[in-house]
């Protein structure tokens, strides 16, 4: 029997074996190298805490597993836009609901007006990259970025409401969660920029079919369960676990951590036969619009295995533990952090 003073342990399930998806990793990667020091200049506001945080985070690592056929220009335009979004889910964590709510109307007018300006940084930084990305991926399909400014204003949204529910102490149920994680992950507004990135435009009909709709969401999904699976062990240690959905199972259905880890293995299996069958049901729009969905769904299952391939190359979640725990799949509960 363990004694009291044996650390805590938990098995994570193995995704990356239930993963049918073909992986892969963009050769351009290595040139971002050369531009580190002008990026890390970009987010030089941020307090000294967070800009270690910030570069821990490896956006590169992640836009190069999960965009592997993009150009450099197009990939670096996905690498900013993740920046983007570390640094508002950074800014976030620590605000207010009030002030959360009013970072989130600086982000969705800066996407949605290019004549917008309240003149913060945050406006800037989403000026500055809105013009890399019409000179990167022109033209801009305008369904595309129709598409692409709604999910940021939804993402932007979802994460205010976060800063609220943490200010108040509320854990949602499951099915609250679940919706309010599939805008606050960010993964949307990024499969629909991988989109823009490819030059591909699917109209409406395409997007609003029930079978892309359900593959879209079910690979959102497959990425946020398995973020918040990867990211407990640290937001517990520094107190932020109320929103993840390891707290929310052990909450809703009286699981353990173990359970809850467990739970998260059969769900994430079913997402992907959700995905499976869904790409199964879709039918012909004709051989151009077919290529480009094909496009698509290739992009959405490229994001999938490359999120669980990224996690466990970088210090974000395992710490220098990364390898180690990517073999034997165990990870060891970190004490409290101040």
């Amino acid at each position: 029997m363990p004694s009291s003073n044996s650390p805590v342990t938990f098995l994570l399930p193995d995704l990356h074996a239930l993963t049918p998806f073909k992986g892969g990793f963009n050769p351009n990667h290595d040139r971002f190298q050369y531009e580190r020091a002008e990026r890390n200049a970009l987010y030089s506001h941020l307090p000294e805490r967070k800009r270690a945080f910030f570069s821990a985070m490896t956006g590169e690592l992640l836009t190069a597993h999960s965009c592997p056929y993009a150009t450099f220009e197009r990939l670096r335009v996905l690498r900013d836009f993740i920046d983007l979004l570390y640094v508002f889910d950074l800014t976030t964590d620590d605000e207010s609901g009030e002030a959360a709510w009013s970072s989130t109307h600086t982000w969705s007018h800066s996407f949605a007006d290019e004549r917008y300006d309240d003149g913060t940084r945050l406006c800037k930084l989403i000026k500055r990259f809105t013009a890399q990305l019409r000179k990167a991926c022109h033209p801009v399909a305008p369904n595309h970025y129709r598409r692409f400014v709604e999910q940021c204003r939804l993402y932007a949204e979802a994460t205010a409401r976060e800063a609220e529910y943490r200010e108040r102490g509320i854990v949602l149920d499951l099915e609250a969660y679940q919706e309010s994680r599939r805008h606050a992950s960010g993964v949307l507004p990024c499969l629909t920029l991988a989109g823009i990135a490819h030059l591909t435009e699917l109209p409406d009909e395409v997007v609003d079919h029930s079978a892309f709709y359900t593959m879209l969401i079910a690979t959102t999904d497959m990425v946020w369960w398995a973020n918040d699976l990867y990211s407990y062990n640290m937001e517990q240690a520094m107190g932020h676990s109320a929103h993840n959905v390891l707290t929310v199972l052990m909450k809703a259905k009286g699981l353990d951590l173990q359970g809850a880890c467990d739970y998260v293995g059969a769900h994430y299996a079913g997402l992907i036969r959700t995905y499976l069958d869904a790409k199964r049901r879709l039918p012909s729009w004709g051989a151009r619009a077919d290529r480009q969905i094909a496009q698509h769904a290739m992009g959405m299952e490229a994001w999938a295995v490359g999120n669980i391939n990224w996690s466990f190359q970088t210090a974000r979640y395992f710490g220098h533990a990364h390898d180690d725990v990517r073999r034997t799949r165990i990870v060891e509960l970190y004490p409290p952090r101040t």
